[in-house]
C-alpha cells in the first residue's frame, strides 16, 4: 500500500499511513498480533461440544501444555482471518474457508511485562467445519487430542483456557483483557 499525504491531488480519501513524525512521536506502543483456531464438534449448544487441542512441544514457549487447534502469528500484510486459515493448514492440515470461522473473543493480553513483545493482541476464533483429517504437520506440537470443553486438561495455556473456559461457561466477552 502507498502511502499518499492527505490534502495532496493524489489523495482519494482512502486509507493513509502514519508519517514518520507521528510515529517517532507516538511509536511507544506495539502489539504482537496472533490467530487462534479451536475446532468444535458437537451440536453447539454447550453441552456436548468438544475442542481438538495439540500439545506444544519444542517451542522453548508452554511446552508440554495444551493450546488450539492451530494458533500463530499474523503475518505483516495478512489479516487474522487469513492467518487463522493458514495456521489451520499448516499446523493440522486442514482446510478452513474463512466464512466458517466464528469470532469468539478478542484477547488484548499482557504476557508479564511491559516489553513489546509481551504486549498482544490475539483474535480467537471457533470453527466447526472443515475438510481433512487433523493431523499434526509440524514439530511445534508433540499430541494432538480431542477434549470436552468440561473436562480440558490440567496444563492448558493459561490464556487459552480463560478463552476455552467463558466458552463453554457462556461467558465469553467480546474483548477480553487478560494479564492487567
Amino acid at each position: 500500500m502507498s502511502r499518499v499525504p492527505a490534502g495532496s491531488a493524489a489523495d482519494d480519501g482512502g486509507p493513509r499511513g502514519y508519517s514518520a513524525e507521528y510515529a517517532a512521536a507516538h511509536g511507544r506502543f506495539a502489539l504482537v498480533p496472533a490467530a487462534y483456531v479451536f475446532l468444535l464438534d458437537g451440536s453447539g449448544d454447550g453441552g456436548d461440544d468438544r475442542v481438538l487441542l495439540q500439545r506444544r512441544a519444542g517451542t522453548g514457549f508452554y511446552d508440554g501444555w495444551w493450546g488450539a487447534s492451530a494458533a500463530g502469528h499474523v503475518d505483516p500484510g495478512e489479516s487474522a482471518v487469513d492467518a487463522a486459515v493458514r495456521e489451520a493448514a499448516e499446523e493440522i492440515g486442514v482446510g478452513l474457508e474463512a466464512s466458517d470461522l466464528a469470532p469468539l473473543t478478542v484477547l488484548h493480553r499482557r504476557a508479564g511485562s511491559d516489553a513489546a513483545a509481551d504486549q498482544r493482541v490475539d483474535f480467537a476464533f471457533a470453527c466447526r467445519r472443515w475438510a481433512g483429517v487433523p493431523a499434526l504437520q509440524e514439530s511445534t506440537a508433540d499430541a494432538l487430542e480431542w477434549f470436552a470443553l468440561d473436562e480440558l486438561p490440567d496444563r492448558v495455556v493459561h490464556h487459552e483456557r480463560a478463552v476455552l473456559e467463558g466458552l463453554r461457561d457462556g461467558t465469553l466477552a467480546a474483548i477480553t483483557p487478560f494479564g492487567f
